[in-house]
Parts: structure tokens; sequence; C-alpha cells
């Protein structure tokens, strides 16, 4: 698969992961550990792009001793889902054309 496409898949599966409420990175991989397999190294690199584009805001809080960053998607998040769906349709519209007339186009 193309990196720049995979990359921006992994970066709306994130916000998605984040999408009905604040979680942390531990969660997160748990979270979407039956759809996606994701390293921590790779989750946090993507969170920090996330953060850095300000399509999620970061806040910490103590939790059994340990500091813990919880991850919370912010209005420019939501939209990049969105405008994510809508750019999908136009990707499963143009495969449609790519196989019609395949005989394996299962």
């Amino acid at each position: 698969m193309d990196v720049q496409l995979k990359r921006g898949l992994l970066d709306v599966s994130v916000l998605a992961a984040i999408k009905d409420g604040d979680s942390y990175g531990y969660k997160i991989i748990k979270d979407m550990q039956p759809y996606i397999e994701l390293s921590e190294s790779t989750l946090y690199t993507i969170l920090k792009r996330l953060e850095t584009s300000q399509m999620l805001t970061v806040k910490t809080s103590m939790h059994d001793g340990r500091t813990r960053k919880y991850y919370h998607i912010t209005p420019k998040g939501l939209s990049r889902i969105n405008e994510f769906k809508d750019e999908w349709r136009e990707i499963m519209s143009i495969y449609k054309y790519i196989i019609k007339g395949d005989k394996n186009n299962e």
C-alpha cells in the first residue's frame, strides 16, 4: 500500500478511536486491535502529528501513581473524519470502475 495513503488511513483511524470519548495510548491500541495492528511507537508518532495539526488535544492526569496522557478530538479532527468519509465514497467509486468486468471482483 502507498505509504502516504496508509498514513492518512491510520490518522483517521486514530481519530475515530477517540471520537466518542477521551482515551489514552494503551486503550486506543486495544480498541483498534480487532481492525488494525498498530505499535506503540507508530501510535505515539500519529498522536503527536494529530496534536500538532490541532485535530486533538492532550491533557495529563495521575492514574495509579503514574502520569497518563488523555487525548481529546477537536472539531477540526471531527471534520477530518467527515472529509474522509466523503473521500472514501469517491475512492470506492473509482475502485468499482477499475474492477468492472473483472471475473474475480469479490
